[in-house]
Protein backbone atom coordinates (compact mmCIF):
# COMPACT_ATOMS: atom_id res chain seq x y z
CA UNK A 1 0.00 0.00 0.00
CA UNK A 2 2.99 2.14 0.39
CA UNK A 3 4.57 3.47 -2.81
CA UNK A 4 8.02 2.64 -3.17
CA UNK A 5 10.77 4.44 -5.14
CA UNK A 6 14.27 3.25 -6.34
CA UNK A 7 17.06 5.65 -6.31
CA UNK A 8 17.88 6.69 -9.81
CA UNK A 9 21.25 7.31 -8.49
CA UNK A 10 21.92 4.12 -7.54
CA UNK A 11 20.25 2.21 -10.46
CA UNK A 12 22.85 4.93 -12.81
CA UNK A 13 25.84 3.45 -10.25
CA UNK A 14 24.54 -0.62 -10.97
CA UNK A 15 24.93 0.34 -14.60
CA UNK A 16 27.78 2.10 -14.50
CA UNK A 17 29.34 -0.87 -12.29
CA UNK A 18 28.53 -3.16 -15.10
CA UNK A 19 29.23 -1.52 -18.14
CA UNK A 20 32.62 0.99 -16.64
CA UNK A 21 31.90 5.04 -16.88
CA UNK A 22 33.60 4.56 -20.71
CA UNK A 23 32.47 1.55 -22.37
CA UNK A 24 33.88 0.84 -25.83
CA UNK A 25 30.52 -1.46 -27.46
CA UNK A 26 28.44 0.73 -28.99
CA UNK A 27 25.21 -0.98 -27.23
CA UNK A 28 27.38 -0.18 -24.05
CA UNK A 29 27.60 3.38 -25.03
CA UNK A 30 24.10 3.56 -25.73
CA UNK A 31 23.01 1.83 -22.59
CA UNK A 32 24.78 4.40 -20.39
CA UNK A 33 23.64 7.50 -22.17
CA UNK A 34 19.97 6.63 -21.46
CA UNK A 35 20.48 5.63 -18.04
CA UNK A 36 21.97 8.67 -18.00
CA UNK A 37 19.05 10.76 -18.99
CA UNK A 38 16.59 8.83 -17.16
CA UNK A 39 16.79 11.67 -14.11
CA UNK A 40 15.46 14.46 -17.04
CA UNK A 41 13.29 12.62 -19.35
CA UNK A 42 9.86 11.24 -18.19
CA UNK A 43 8.88 7.52 -17.79
CA UNK A 44 7.27 7.44 -20.98
CA UNK A 45 9.58 8.39 -23.06
CA UNK A 46 12.18 6.71 -21.21
CA UNK A 47 10.19 3.58 -21.56
CA UNK A 48 10.40 4.45 -25.26
CA UNK A 49 13.47 4.73 -25.86
CA UNK A 50 14.62 1.54 -23.92
CA UNK A 51 12.28 -0.72 -25.47
CA UNK A 52 13.75 0.71 -28.95
CA UNK A 53 17.38 0.04 -27.26
CA UNK A 54 16.35 -3.57 -26.01
CA UNK A 55 14.86 -4.19 -29.86
CA UNK A 56 18.18 -2.81 -31.95
CA UNK A 57 20.57 -4.93 -29.61
CA UNK A 58 18.48 -8.00 -29.13
CA UNK A 59 20.26 -10.06 -31.56
CA UNK A 60 23.74 -8.99 -30.26
CA UNK A 61 22.84 -9.73 -26.74
CA UNK A 62 21.78 -12.77 -27.84
CA UNK A 63 24.99 -13.64 -29.30
CA UNK A 64 26.82 -16.54 -27.67
CA UNK A 65 30.66 -17.87 -27.25
CA UNK A 66 32.14 -21.61 -27.04
CA UNK A 67 34.33 -21.94 -24.35
CA UNK A 68 36.93 -24.35 -24.12
CA UNK A 69 35.44 -26.77 -22.16
CA UNK A 70 32.92 -26.92 -24.82
CA UNK A 71 29.54 -25.15 -22.84
CA UNK A 72 28.34 -22.28 -24.40
CA UNK A 73 27.66 -18.37 -22.40
CA UNK A 74 26.49 -15.45 -23.45
CA UNK A 75 29.23 -13.57 -24.88
CA UNK A 76 27.95 -10.09 -23.40
CA UNK A 77 27.32 -11.04 -20.40
CA UNK A 78 27.56 -7.47 -18.21
CA UNK A 79 25.66 -5.90 -20.78
CA UNK A 80 22.84 -8.47 -20.43
CA UNK A 81 22.91 -7.59 -16.38
CA UNK A 82 22.79 -4.05 -16.78
CA UNK A 83 19.64 -4.36 -19.30
CA UNK A 84 18.10 -6.68 -17.33
CA UNK A 85 18.51 -4.54 -14.26
CA UNK A 86 16.98 -2.04 -15.51
CA UNK A 87 13.85 -4.08 -16.77
CA UNK A 88 13.55 -5.26 -13.11
CA UNK A 89 13.59 -1.80 -11.67
CA UNK A 90 11.69 -0.21 -14.19
CA UNK A 91 8.45 -0.55 -11.95
CA UNK A 92 10.54 1.79 -9.23
CA UNK A 93 12.07 3.83 -11.14
CA UNK A 94 9.25 6.65 -11.78
CA UNK A 95 7.05 6.07 -8.48
CA UNK A 96 7.92 10.03 -7.79
CA UNK A 97 5.78 10.32 -11.08
CA UNK A 98 2.82 8.39 -10.66
CA UNK A 99 2.42 9.59 -6.57
CA UNK A 100 3.02 13.35 -6.87
CA UNK A 101 1.04 13.46 -4.03
CA UNK A 102 3.54 11.65 -1.53
CA UNK A 103 6.47 14.48 -3.17
CA UNK A 104 8.22 11.24 -2.92
CA UNK A 105 11.93 12.40 -4.67
CA UNK A 106 13.77 10.43 -7.62
CA UNK A 107 16.57 10.23 -5.53
CA UNK A 108 17.96 9.01 -2.01
CA UNK A 109 20.67 12.07 -1.64
CA UNK A 110 18.51 13.75 1.50
CA UNK A 111 18.41 10.54 3.23
CA UNK A 112 22.54 9.62 2.58
CA UNK A 113 22.81 12.89 3.96
CA UNK A 114 20.57 11.92 7.05
CA UNK A 115 22.35 8.90 7.25
CA UNK A 116 25.77 10.32 7.94
CA UNK A 117 24.93 12.89 9.89
CA UNK A 118 23.56 9.40 12.37
CA UNK A 119 26.36 7.62 11.51
CA UNK A 120 29.10 10.44 12.70
CA UNK A 121 27.12 11.19 15.97
CA UNK A 122 27.35 7.78 16.95
CA UNK A 123 31.11 7.47 16.20
CA UNK A 124 31.12 9.88 18.78
CA UNK A 125 29.34 8.27 21.74
CA UNK A 126 30.71 4.63 20.46
CA UNK A 127 30.67 3.25 23.84
CA UNK A 128 27.27 2.90 24.04
CA UNK A 129 25.70 -0.43 24.76
CA UNK A 130 23.21 -1.73 22.10
CA UNK A 131 20.26 -0.67 24.54
CA UNK A 132 21.66 3.20 24.85
CA UNK A 133 22.32 2.82 21.21
CA UNK A 134 18.86 1.75 20.56
CA UNK A 135 17.81 4.77 22.83
CA UNK A 136 20.18 7.51 21.17
CA UNK A 137 19.12 6.54 17.73
CA UNK A 138 15.44 6.76 18.84
CA UNK A 139 15.89 10.11 20.05
CA UNK A 140 18.00 11.86 17.32
CA UNK A 141 15.13 10.76 15.46
CA UNK A 142 13.07 12.40 17.30
CA UNK A 143 14.75 15.39 17.71
CA UNK A 144 15.87 15.78 14.06
CA UNK A 145 12.27 15.33 12.54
Amino acid sequence: SCPVQMCQFHQLQIIRRLLTNNPHLPASIELLALARKMFTIGKEQFLMEFGKWCARWEDFLNERTTLISGKTTYTHRRLRTAKRSLKTHLKWLFTYEEHTEVNIPNTTNMLEGYNSQLKRALLNHNGLSDTNKKKFIDGFLNITK
